[in-house]
């Protein structure tokens, strides 16, 4: 087999393996405050915002259809951290907003990202750096699906 077609040579397969080992280091943070790593995307999103927001604009964030969305928002809104309100304008669009909850749980997720941080053993200018890296690469494929 030529080294090109090696599996440990993927690019691909390098971050497909970072993200499932981030997404597991994640696991217990967000347990602390009841969340699923899908659930603290979107509450980033909302925290981020800190208005109502139309659930097709945090699809359009975390690129994710609303097939996807919808379901992880309505177990959001039976663990009353969002809510869910039709618009008066347009029956299909839904706004969503952030409860009283909800809210609190931003302080709670204040220490995540250091905690993640520190699990990666890397200095903050080596972070910086890799960030940089992948958003280059993020902007560079993105171009070639458009």
């Amino acid at each position: 087999m030529s080294e090109q077609l090696h599996l440990d040579n993927q690019l691909c397969f390098r971050l497909y393996k970072l993200n499932k080992n981030l997404t597991k280091l994640y696991a217990p943070l967000l347990k602390e405050l009841g969340l699923t790593y899908p659930q603290y995307l979107v509450m980033l999103v909302m925290w981020q915002q800190n208005t109502p927001i139309l659930v097709k604009d945090i699809g359009n964030h975390l690129d994710l259809d609303s097939g996807t969305l919808s379901p992880l928002l309505k177990r959001m809104e039976k663990l009353e951290i969002i809510k869910r309100t039709r618009s008066n304008e347009d029956e299909r669009a839904v706004f969503i907003e952030l409860t009283a909850h909800g809210k609190h749980l931003k302080n709670k997720a204040k220490l995540i990202p250091a905690k993640l941080f520190t699990l990666t053993e890397l200095s903050k200018t080596e972070l910086l750096n890799l960030k940089s890296s992948l958003d280059e690469l993020l902007d560079n494929t993105t171009k070639h699906l458009s």
